[in-house]
């Protein structure tokens, strides 16, 4: 494993855990398969795990395999406060107690790098400020219970800048990979906010949208360049050359992500591109920037829906239409929205309150969007089908 250095002379693995999708079954984290996961990664020399207090079982996960095996000093722990849960007049109080709920839920006394979860604008940040989350962040370095701070982004470049400018961060977090190039914080950001302190990224597969939702023509580029290297592992690549990296999370969820990803980071280093693997990278941006119709990473903010609406499964749906064919689309589509099963989470059921849209980290106009799916994934006949299968399955119940 490669190692960068942060600002108090920390080695930080390249290869980060983001925990936000561990292995799971039945809509919970199965935590034999997640230990198996954790521990193959530390043995691998990831030593960065990345969580927050609004992902769902993943803080308590980590934390009860961390115990178990008596590792909890081998690792570092990045976590999050969610800002989008403080109350309007937050202050100590709240902070605190988001705050002894994750040490709580991960077994421990105290955290490595505690972030600021998805600052949108420097406004934002003023405001925490006036809250009092400077003296607050004060009180729990001096006591070692925070031993770093930072802060998650999602917002406009020109914000970003501001933020990174306005305080002594030790660490943050952006959206960053080679599709993603000028959004967010950007290349420019990156390379401003590096020179202050490290930087982790984010979606460096975009949800996994450069791993297995690459339209066919893009798939076929990067295999003759070089036919050893999958789409992922050419999408690390692109992070691990740029020397103001620090590290990648990755959401691993099986052991064989981890082993390719493992295997690539031990070879990794800032430099390593040449120009023919540039002019590979411009080829296949034309095939992704073509295919791909919503920007959606699956981070799963937006939900849960009022209404039911599987957002973030539309959305995919969506874009494997145009990236993976009508077939693979529709598919897609028919299985995560409801068609085949009593209750319907189709985007028809939108009553456009917003809720979704004041949650999106990338600020995706999601009403709008639903609206264009509905009318590309669910033309009438498909919605008769989908109404009669519905009807079905509620008689069929109602007689047992």
């Amino acid at each position: 494993m490669q190692y960068r250095i942060d600002k108090r002379g920390s080695k930080l693995s390249v290869l980060s855990l983001g925990c936000m999708r561990f292995p799971g079954i039945l809509g919970r984290i199965d935590l034999q398969k997640t230990e198996e996961l954790v521990m193959r990664s530390i043995e691998k020399g990831v030593n960065y795990f990345d969580t927050a207090w609004v992902y769902p079982g993943s803080e308590e996960a980590l934390g009860a395999v961390l115990k178990k095996n008596n590792v909890r000093e081998k690792v570092f722990i990045a976590t999050k406060m969610p800002l989008v849960l403080l109350k309007k007049t937050s202050g100590d109080d709240d902070f605190e107690r988001f705050f002894n709920q994750s040490l709580e839920r991960l077994k421990t006394d105290y955290i490595d790098y505690y972030l600021l979860h998805m600052i949108t604008d420097f406004d934002y940040w003023q405001n925490l400020k006036k809250a009092g989350i400077e003296d607050w962040i004060r009180k729990k370095k001096e006591s070692g219970s925070v031993r770093q701070i930072g802060f998650s982004f999602h917002g406009p470049g020109v914000e970003f800048h501001k933020i990174i400018d306005d305080y002594d961060w030790d660490i943050c977090l952006i959206q960053y990979n080679y599709s993603d190039e000028n959004y967010q914080a950007g290349v420019k950001g990156l390379r401003a906010a590096s020179k202050k302190m490290p930087v982790i990224i984010m979606e460096p597969l975009l949800g996994g949208k450069l791993a297995a939702g690459l339209p066919k023509e893009a798939v076929k580029i990067f295999k003759r360049a070089d036919d050893t290297l999958s789409p992922a592992g050419w999408a690390l690549n692109w992070l691990w050359n740029q020397e103001e990296v620090t590290s990648v999370l990755s959401g691993m969820s099986s052991i064989e992500q981890l082993e390719e990803n493992s295997r690539l980071a031990d070879v990794s280093a800032a430099g390593m591109l040449n120009d023919r693997c540039h002019a590979v990278y411009k080829s296949v941006l034309e095939y992704v920037n073509r295919a791909c119709k919503i920007r959606c990473t699956g981070c799963n903010y937006c939900i849960p829906c009022p209404k039911g609406v599987n957002i973030p499964g539309s959305f995919s749906a969506y874009n494997a239409f145009y990236s993976l064919g009508f077939i693979e689309g529709m598919k897609q589509f028919v299985t995560s929205t409801g068609f085949i099963s009593e209750k319907s989470s189709s985007p028809g059921l939108c009553n456009k309150c917003g809720k979704c849209e004041s949650l999106c980290p990338q600020k995706i106009p999601i009403m709008q969007e639903l609206v264009n799916v509905r009318k590309r994934m669910e033309p009438w006949l498909l919605r008769c089908f989908g109404s009669c299968v519905r009807a079905f399955l509620g008689r069929k119940r109602d007689k047992k």
